[in-house]
């Protein structure tokens, strides 16, 4: 029998208002793969943050025991020195700095007043290339992929000699060929006896590398699955999230569709810092009132380069093509432009791009059409109020209040009120970037019924996702986009994935 490495033990954590956490137990054994999922706000990253010290000891009930020893962690430092190391969502690289300089920071190799660069760039290729990364340590970390990065994230907690491994959401940026080449080198890590914990809403990945799995529903531990004894499967998994069995992932939907809503030909887009780089290259698509077309592709394809350079050219520059709207010709020069011209952009990006997290939900949610809600240019505090209880039920949007502020929502609920801020503004034409990343299967369907309901309003929602079977479950026709160019246009009832696969390939 396996030694049990950590005990978490009735662990409670309240935070004003909400209790995010209620007397949790979790136990992971040496060497072991084990799966923490739950719904957005069930409690995962929050048990993992009292772990590593970011919720340090006296601000939550209950006992951590590691390795037969009970542990105070007042600061990640504490944890780290035990060999815990947590990876979160968002990674935390300097794009400026090299590799090397990234894997080392705050764990610097030389004496106390000098750094000895000669060790920390000949550590650095060690520990690249046992997460089988080629790169020079001393490239810059903005001139390598997200999948890269990832590896280089994995590659510094090895550097801090880490016996317990956390990954947040490690895939979620990633391209399926980068996501198995990681849940891969996982397994690879456990066959050389490291402990994983891995939190995820990809139940196929879960499934692939899990040897138990722990599933948590609002604040409380509800079961923990033993691969040699339970069934693992995603259905299985998802009963114990959702507390029920979901029939089927994508809502049904009778599609009603149109005339052309708007239209894009021969859009061209340069990099905006390396300006002989041509990222969107003479793309043509539309989109009907009542449709939903997706754009399919891998990472770097060129699908946010093309979604944020219609939307007021926020991205790019050398911008040719044209943009028509119910067929007449318009030129978006800047958001403002864009949001009067009834388009709007969801950015992939929710908590760098998307959202004020320092600010209330109310705020977040009227900050597109502030007009909205204002009386001779002065914003009336009571509509303000009322939009955002209106759009917090609509939505289904779990707070206790619209006055909390977004930054203490659940990853699922802060996409609820980034979808809310652009459907107060009534666009008529809606682009969302990577709708449901990061988010569990219960907030996925829930998104999925907002977005049947755009189009049965005669809206149009042009998708981009990295989820193929997100595309063919919600899309009526479907752009593939490889290095910049649409290589095919596909029927949504005919798309598979092979088929979406084989034209990349044969344009890559």
């Amino acid at each position: 029998m396996a030694n049990v490495l950590l005990e978490m033990k009735n662990i409670t954590k309240t935070f004003p208002g909400v209790k995010a956490l209620d007397n949790v137990n979790f136990q992971v054994e040496e060497g072991e793969i084990h799966a923490l999922v739950g719904e957005n706000g069930a409690g995962k990253s929050t048990l993992m943050n009292v772990l590593s010290g970011i919720y340090p000891y006296g601000t939550y009930e209950g006992d951590i025991v590691y390795n037969g020893e009970v542990c105070h962690f007042n600061v990640i430092k504490d944890s780290e020195s035990k060999g815990i190391v947590i990876i979160h969502q968002e990674l935390a690289l300097i794009p400026y700095m090299s590799i090397a300089e990234n894997m080392f920071l705050g764990n610097e190799r030389g004496s106390k007043y000098k750094i000895d660069w000669n060790e920390t760039n000949e550590l650095a290729a060690k520990y690249l290339k046992m997460v089988g990364l080629k790169e020079n340590p001393q490239t810059l970390i903005k001139d390598i992929g997200v999948g890269k990065q990832q590896l280089v994230e994995i590659a510094k907690a090895l550097a801090k000699n880490a016996k317990l491994l956390i990954l947040d959401e490690p895939t979620a940026s990633l391209n399926e060929e980068d996501t198995k080449a990681l849940l891969d080198l996982l397994l690879k890590f456990k066959s050389e006896g490291m402990t994983s914990i891995l939190i995820s809403h990809k139940l196929n990945e879960v499934s692939y590398v899990a040897d138990k799995v722990t599933v948590l529903r609002d604040g409380s531990t509800i079961e923990t699955l033993d691969k040699e004894k339970d069934d693992l499967s995603e259905n299985r998994i998802i009963k114990g999230m959702v507390g029920r069995e979901i029939e089927d992932r994508f809502p049904k939907r009778e599609s009603n569709i149109g005339d052309i809503k708007m239209e894009v030909r021969n859009w061209t887009v340069y990099h905006p810092l390396y300006t002989e780089k041509k990222v969107v290259d003479d793309v043509s698509i539309n989109v009907r009132r009542g449709e939903i077309v997706g754009i399919s592709g891998l990472m770097g394809a060129g699908r946010t380069e093309l979604a944020m350079s219609l939307f007021g050219k926020s991205y790019g520059t050398n911008i040719s093509g044209e943009l028509l709207i119910d067929g007449k010709p318009v030129h978006l020069h800047n958001a403002q432009q864009a949001i009067k011209h009834k388009l709007a952009y969801v950015t992939e990006d929710r908590k760098g791009n998307g959202l004020i997290l320092s600010n209330p939900i109310k705020i977040n949610t009227t900050i597109a059409n502030l007009e909205g809600v204002s009386n001779k240019g002065v914003i009336d505090k009571d509509r303000e109020y009322g939009v955002a209880v209106e759009y917090k039920e609509k939505l289904n949007t779990k707070c206790p209040t619209v006055e909390q502020n977004v930054g203490n929502l659940s990853g699922g609920n802060q996409q609820k009120v980034l979808l809310a801020k652009w459907m107060f503004a009534d666009p008529d034409v809606l682009i969302l970037d990577e709708p449901t990343r990061g988010i569990d299967v219960g907030a996925k369907y829930e998104i999925y019924c907002i977005m049947n309901q755009l189009v049965a309003e005669g809206k149009s929602v042009i998708m981009i996702s990295s989820e193929m079977p997100e595309i063919l479950g919600m899309c009526d026709r479907i752009y593939v986009m490889n290095e910049g160019r649409i290589v095919a246009e596909l029927d949504g009832k005919e798309a598979t994935q092979e088929k979406i696969m084989s034209h990349i390939v044969r344009t890559a």
